[in-house]
C-alpha cells in the first residue's frame, strides 16, 4: 500500500525519473513528464518517446522511479517491477486513461508502462536530517526560489 504523502508528492512534481537495466546491468535514466499515482499499488507512466526504457524493461522489469518537489526539495522514491502495456493490448484502455487525460491530443502515447511498486522510500534534501531543528519547508522553498530566480505568482494572476 502506497502511502498517502506519496501521492500527494508525485502530483506536485513536474518530472518523475525512470531507472531501467538493460540485459548486459547498463543502466539508464530519463525523465517523464506524463505520469501518475494510479492506485495502492501502482504507478503509470506514459512512453511517448522511451524506446531504452520498453527495451530494458522487456529485458529487466526491476525499475526505480523517483520524483522531488524541487522548491521543497522532498520527495519519494519507489522501487518496482514493470511491464509495458502497448495501444493494442486489451488493458491499454484502463492504464492509459488518466495519461491520456494529461497528455491530450499534444503528446502521442505508444504504451503504457505500469509499475507494481514493490516498496518506497522519502527523499529529503540533506538539511532535513543535518538540521532538522531549523529546517523548514518553508524555508527550504525560500531558499530554493533565490537560487532558482524565480518568485510566487500573485494572486492576481
Amino acid at each position: 500500500m502506497l502511502p498517502p504523502e506519496l501521492k500527494t508528492s508525485a502530483q506536485s512534481s513536474i518530472l518523475c525519473w525512470l531507472a531501467t537495466v538493460d540485459a548486459a546491468g547498463q543502466p539508464n535514466v530519463s525523465p517523464k513528464e506524463i505520469f501518475t499515482v494510479f492506485d495502492s499499488e501502482h504507478l503509470v507512466i506514459a512512453n511517448i518517446a522511451s524506446p531504452t526504457s520498453v527495451r530494458n524493461i522487456a529485458a529487466n522489469p526491476r525499475v526505480c522511479v523517483s520524483f522531488v518537489d524541487v522548491f521543497v526539495q522532498k520527495g519519494f522514491k519507489v522501487l518496482g517491477t514493470a511491464r509495458n502495456v502497448g495501444k493494442q493490448e486489451a488493458e491499454f484502455a484502463k492504464w492509459a486513461a488518466p495519461l491520456l487525460a494529461m497528455a491530450g491530443p499534444r503528446f502521442p502515447i505508444h504504451s503504457a508502462i505500469v509499475i507494481h511498486v514493490t516498496g518506497s522510500e522519502p527523499i529529503l534534501a540533506p538539511s532535513y536530517r543535518l538540521y532538522p531543528h531549523e529546517t523548514t519547508e518553508q524555508a527550504q522553498v525560500a531558499s530554493a526560489m533565490r537560487a532558482y530566480g524565480v518568485r510566487p505568482l500573485s494572486k492576481k494572476q
